[in-house]
């Protein structure tokens, strides 16, 4: 089980930079840098590649919508080049109200756009002439849509490698079912081991019976806050605001996806009850309304023996990078977080 931290996109990225090469010599494997409607993650990945040398930097996530197939194929291949071959693609389709709010795009056939935009990217990355008729991206464009200029052309680089791991963030049944058949990777949010099977067996079994063998066995990324001691559990809370936000506010009445996985998970009460008083803006009371239980198999906070069976029911599950957030008040004890989950997950 590889052990993996996501970047903090809201502030202090020098600083947090400046630590990853303590977490790099306690064992950290990868880090995952987000992109929201923030400071883009490209120039940041950039940066913790000149300054690492052995971590693997990984998208978590690069929005399809935002940028053409092609400029997301140049931009692994350019990350993978300047890191030496650390690089991992993450993509997803975020929302419709960033992507249509922020990008004034709109946000239209996620699962298709997916699909396609993997298929262009290793083209890309194999060097072959790019030629591409799809629903939702033709290259060359054609000339009722241009000038007729358009010539298929292939990538001036020799990618450090041909093709450069995906990892796609779903939590959508045919989403899901769509990464276990094309990714290399599979990066959900929320993860409970317990109710995984229930929640995603089934897509996940078939979107692997019309998987690539050359794929390899997918990759599951799970994420958890991370804090060990007898006297940690009241750090539980952190977790509230985060869960309410995603669970309330990010996604409007029918089209909340990770409102949709609470109901999935059985709290179809409570996710009702947090979307309702987010969006009245009332948030304190939405976070009030996060199942404590949630909460808990969601997290790796309590004692020793507690993070050891989270850690086994997860691997379990199926899980195989370990991505957490180390919560302690300083920089030597979130260290000894990440070498202590290191040898837990070992």
């Amino acid at each position: 089980m590889r052990i993996g931290m996501a970047l903090n996109y809201s502030g202090g990225f020098k600083e947090t930079v400046a630590e990853l090469a303590d977490y790099e010599r306690a064992g950290l494997d990868i880090v995952f840098v987000a992109e929201a409607y923030s400071f883009d993650a490209v120039s940041q990945m950039g940066y913790i590649a000149a300054r690492t040398e052995r971590l693997e930097i990984a998208s978590g996530i690069l929005p399809i919508y935002s940028r053409t197939p092609t400029l997301l194929a140049m931009t692994a291949a350019g990350m993978d080049y300047v890191s030496d071959g650390r690089f991992t693609l993450g993509l997803g389709a975020s929302g419709p109200q960033v992507i249509e709010g922020f990008h004034g795009v709109p946000y239209t056939a996620p699962l298709g756009r997916t699909r396609e935009v993997v298929e262009i990217c290793r083209q890309v990355w194999r060097r072959e002439r790019l030629t591409y008729a799809g629903k939702h991206y033709t290259l060359p464009l054609p000339p009722e849509q241009g000038t007729g200029l358009g010539k298929p052309l292939k990538l001036i680089n020799h990618p450090v490698r041909p093709r450069i791991p995906i990892v796609v963030a779903a939590i959508g049944p045919k989403n899901v079912e769509l990464t276990a058949e094309i990714a290399e990777g599979w990066e959900p949010i929320f993860y409970v081991p317990e109710k995984a099977g229930e929640v995603w067996g089934p897509s996940l079994a078939a979107g692997r019976a019309r998987r690539d063998p050359s794929l390899g066995p997918l990759d599951t990324i799970a994420q958890a806050a991370l804090a060990i001691g007898d006297d940690v559990q009241g750090l539980l809370e952190l977790g509230r605001g985060m869960a309410a936000l995603y669970i309330g506010g990010m996604g409007a009445k029918g089209r909340n996806f990770y409102n949709e996985l609470a109901r999935r998970y059985g709290y179809e009460k409570e996710a009702e009850q947090i979307q309702d008083l987010y969006l009245e803006g009332k948030k304190q009371e939405a976070a009030a309304l996060v199942p404590q239980e949630l909460l808990e198999k969601m997290s790796l906070i309590g004692s020793e023996g507690f993070v050891r069976d989270r850690i086994q029911a997860l691997k379990e599950s199926g899980v195989t990078t370990l991505n957490v957030t180390p919560l302690a008040g300083t920089h030597e004890e979130r260290l000894r977080l990440v070498e202590k989950v290191r040898d837990l997950a070992a």
